[in-house]
């Protein structure tokens, strides 16, 4: 293995780049942990970062697909959100209801919001929240006020 010294390249993981990408070493913190490195993609200076102890963020499908298609408590899904709100508005016969903060709903009511579009209530948080389901994400929304 090649001794480590300031200037010498090293693989980090970029803080602002996102990626594991080659970094000159800046600083040392002792004869064999570098301390500060410099990105030879972006030319950020921040604190090395081992690469095989942090996790990359991967591309925005992969985030959809394995992140936000995953609900706390569930089992894992490959499904992406889209498909998940298509299976969900598959399953409701019933027409959508006009989304109002005023408004009651409950598990498995369609929703036609003005802004995010139509959605599926997926859970009742509390007295007066629900977590709807729309096409490109999962919100928290007020109700019964």
């Amino acid at each position: 293995m090649a001794e480590l010294s300031v200037g010498k390249e090293v693989l980090s993981h970029c803080s602002k780049c996102k990626l594991i990408l080659a970094h000159i070493i800046v600083t040392m913190k002792d004869s064999k942990t570098p301390d500060k490195v410099l990105c030879k993609t972006c030319k950020a200076t921040h604190t090395f970062k081992d690469p095989g102890a942090t996790k990359t963020k991967t591309s925005v499908n992969k985030v959809i697909k394995s992140a936000k298609a995953k609900r706390p408590g569930s089992r894992k899904s490959t499904e992406t959100v889209a498909e998940l709100w298509t299976k969900a508005i598959g399953r409701n016969t019933a027409g959508p209801k006009s989304y109002s903060i005023k408004g009651s709903f409950i598990t498995g009511d369609i929703i036609d919001h003005p802004t995010f579009g139509q959605g599926v209530v997926e859970k009742l948080i509390d007295d007066n929240k629900i977590e709807v389901l729309f096409q490109d994400d999962y919100r928290t929304l007020m109700h019964k006020k």
